[in-house]
């Protein structure tokens, strides 16, 4: 990489020379500086993410296979590790803020489904059901997860939101969205970020730009060799992928040479030789070729095929009974009560969400002070519309295997 290092972005770098510094910087609420603190915001803002539990969650959620018991297949946390790699590579090689795009990177999926993508449309459908007019997408979500759901607790002990920088937060929830072959370039405006639609706003920060790119790097590869590990490919599809990598590369490969380490050496490198300030971050037009026809692939040999049909069933039917099951004990002020006389039979579900009512909603304020929480109160008890948001808010936030779990005690007497 060292013909690659030449800093070309250095003056969009995301720093106190650059005129969006103090908006990039800015959070919701104060965060109190520690003594000796040799971190930037940015660093904070990822050493925050790292610790929260919906980081941690991410090892058992989908990436695309269903609930893995492999320890080798990849799940959302490892392909958070991978987006984080690439995102810092290309922001060093380039002369951007590597602390930034590496907190971007870790808390991008935060507010991933259990299910994967499949679980959004089954989460989305039950919202559509229940008079919610706005779509669910992850990337809202992850926001939706990094300001008012996750909580650490300060010096004293008390549990406060993870209150992330405007930069961050901006490159969460602007991660999605088709590639740009011609330009990616940051947006200059600042504005709420709550009112930014699905794939149709750019990040505010080259940083963030970098990251959006990196993520549809990440998992070319690795869900390639994940489906070819379960013989998902046949000896025709296996050269079809072969002569398209070499069609690219200009040199003779093996299928096993179309990898996870292959494919991101070749989109790094290209990206990093092809880009600059004038025209954005970009590709030569043969690697965006090359990109789309391998997403196309993916699309029609994995993510399409028909052997995640039986699971994608048992998913739908997972979420849809968690979310009516909550649903039907509903009691306003009594809900605490009412729940309570099940948690011998439904303890996952009775205790914890009983739990979340308690940390998030005005249910009882009495037990929500003495379990020290400090967060945003989110949903009002009187509300069965927020009531209804503290489930999804819930079950998005699930594992594979918690929901498995979840729905097993449902079944089992």
């Amino acid at each position: 990489m060292q013909e690659l290092n030449n800093y070309l972005f250095s003056d969009y770098k995301t720093d106190e020379k650059n005129p969006k510094w103090q908006n990039a910087i800015t959070r919701l609420n104060v965060l109190p500086n520690k003594p000796f603190d040799i971190r930037s915001p940015f660093d904070r803002d990822g050493t925050r993410i790292l610790h929260s539990n919906a980081y941690r969650r991410l090892k058992h959620k989908t990436q695309v296979f269903f609930a893995t018991n492999n320890d080798h297949v990849c799940t959302r946390i490892e392909h958070v590790g991978h987006v984080a790699s690439i995102s810092k590579t290309i922001s060093k090689a380039l002369g951007l803020d590597v602390s930034l795009a590496e907190a971007i990177a870790l808390g991008h999926d935060l507010g991933h489904s259990p299910f994967g993508h499949h679980g959004e449309k089954v989460i989305e459908k039950i919202m559509h059901k229940n008079g919610f007019n706005q779509p669910f997408w992850h990337e809202k979500n992850s926001l939706r997860f990094v300001d008012l759901i996750e909580t650490l607790p300060n010096y004293s002990g008390f549990k406060e939101n993870l209150n992330l920088t405007y930069a961050v937060r901006d490159g969460i929830v602007c991660h999605c969205g088709e590639v740009n072959e011609n330009s990616i370039k940051p947006r200059d405006e600042f504005f709420d970020l709550n009112e930014i639609e699905k794939g149709k706003c750019m990040p505010y920060t080259y940083e963030g730009c970098v990251v959006k790119i990196s993520d549809k790097i990440a998992y070319l590869g690795r869900d390639i060799e994940d489906a070819y590990n379960y013989k998902f490919f046949d000896k025709e599809d296996m050269l079809t992928l072969k002569q398209l990598a070499q069609e690219v590369m200009k040199k003779k490969i093996k299928f096993k040479d179309v990898n996870t380490s292959s494919l991101i050496h070749e989109f790094i490198t290209n990206l990093c030789k092809n880009s600059n300030p004038d025209i954005g971050l970009t590709f030569s037009s043969e690697y965006y070729d090359m990109m789309k026809k391998i997403k196309k692939f993916n699309y029609k040999k994995i993510y399409s095929n028909h052997r995640f049909e039986p699971f994608m069933n048992y998913a739908t039917l997972v979420i849809n009974s968690l979310f009516d099951f909550l649903n039907e004990y509903y009691d306003g002020r009594n809900t605490l009560t009412k729940l309570a006389k099940y948690q011998k039979f439904y303890p996952t579900l009775s205790l914890d969400f009983s739990d979340w009512l308690i940390k998030y909603s005005n249910i009882d304020e009495r037990l929500h002070k003495l379990r020290k929480y400090r967060n945003i109160i989110i949903y009002d008890i009187n509300d069965v519309m927020d009531y209804k948001q503290a489930i999804i808010d819930y079950i998005s936030g699930m594992t594979d295997s918690y929901a498995i779990k979840a729905y097993n005690e449902l079944i089992e007497f």
